[in-house]
């Protein structure tokens, strides 16, 4: 259940009709982790499980929440200090999104320079992978509505090891963070918006590491326990020249973002669904 509590701003799609984005603070029910009734280690396989296999072995907790509208505030939060931070303003070449190759070739390079231009310290930025999403009910990938990191300090470390190969005993010495670059392909968002978390406000011991089975090897990714003292945000109406950037691990302050898409009830009938993309990368120096 989601209320409204602010005002709404009326924005035209490009067709005649004008939709109302949902502004100001909002309260929405988010999925938490719940533990494996057996008590056994929690896994989840990214493609699809061995027959016979369920897709993952924990449950769910659903919980309502407060979560803060940013803008208008966005130079309040900064991703060394809350886990996540904001640009605006950004200009791309890459307008379609529908080849792989192509987002490679155009789109990573503008990542990388808005990374290195815009995280002090970076030096290098090494560009792993990408995920669209889209609410199509086809499409390959859709928004994920559970509170999760994408990475542990585990598996942080680990991808190091994987893509940097033998330099990574040397990089491991210096500061290395992962960081997802988020940003809308059809905004303004008014669908699925994005709710991430002040990383000071929740808990280590409310993020709990999970086996992330890969075809090929098995990684960890961080389901988030439900935390009253969790302060939770988002950016109402993101625009597609807005990037959100989400730190998942951070091997000098520790700081880490659990995030979500959710369901905003001031949403209506016929609204676009909203299509995004996140880049996650390495982050050097």
């Amino acid at each position: 259940m989601t209320t409204q509590t602010n005002t709404q701003t009326a924005v035209k799609f490009g067709t005649t009709n004008d939709i109302e984005i949902p502004r100001g603070s909002t309260t929405s029910s988010l999925t938490f982790y719940a533990p494996p009734a057996d008590g056994s280690t929690p896994w989840n396989y990214v493609d699809k499980p061995p027959e016979g296999s369920p897709q993952r072995n924990y449950g769910e907790f659903p919980h309502d929440v407060m979560i803060h509208d940013i803008r208008g505030r966005e130079a309040d939060f900064d991703i060394n200090v809350n886990g996540f931070g904001t640009i605006s303003g950004v200009h791309s070449d890459e307008k379609d999104f529908t080849d792989d190759e192509h987002i490679k070739k155009t789109y990573y390079p503008e990542v990388e320079k808005l990374l290195l231009d815009n995280i002090p310290g970076a030096n290098r930025i090494f560009i792993f992978d990408h995920t669209i999403r889209r609410s199509d009910p086809g499409a390959p990938r859709a928004p994920v509505t559970r509170a999760h990191i994408d990475q542990t300090t585990k598996s942080a470390q680990a991808r190091v090891h994987y893509h940097m190969g033998d330099e990574a005993p040397t990089l491991l010495q210096n500061r290395i963070r992962l960081i997802n670059v988020w940003r809308p392909l059809n905004g303004p968002v008014v669908a699925s918006p994005l709710a991430y978390a002040d990383s000071r406000s929740v808990p280590d011991e409310d993020i709990v590491p999970v086996e992330h089975r890969y075809p090929h090897r098995t990684g960890e990714t961080a389901g988030v326990k439900y935390s009253a003292t969790g302060k939770w945000h988002y950016w109402s109406g993101m625009t597609n020249d807005e990037r959100i950037l989400l730190q998942c691990y951070d091997s000098k302050d520790g700081a880490r973002t659990p995030h979500s898409a959710f369901v905003d009830s001031r949403t209506k009938e016929g609204w676009p669904g909203r299509e995004s993309i996140e880049v996650r990368a390495l982050v050097f120096g």
